[in-house]
């Protein structure tokens, strides 16, 4: 199934939770699907657990790299 198709029932899940069962019922739809989205992206291993997080020494990287500038 190609990604427009996922998106368009994505929307359309969403349209239905909005219109039917108001918007909190939007919104946990929207945040169950987000954390569903996650969830399979680490399952097939596009994501690692690791790129969420960011280390200390990456953030002092970055202030150096901009002081050279």
């Amino acid at each position: 199934m190609s990604k427009a198709v996922v998106g368009l029932i994505a929307g359309m899940a969403l349209g239905f939770a909005g219109y039917f069962g108001g918007f909190w019922a939007f919104l946990l739809v929207l945040v169950l699907g987000a954390v569903g989205l996650v969830a399979g992206r680490l399952m097939e291993g596009d994501l690692e657990p690791g790129d969420f997080i960011r280390h200390r020494d990456d953030h002092q990287r970055m202030r150096d790299d901009r002081r050279q500038a």
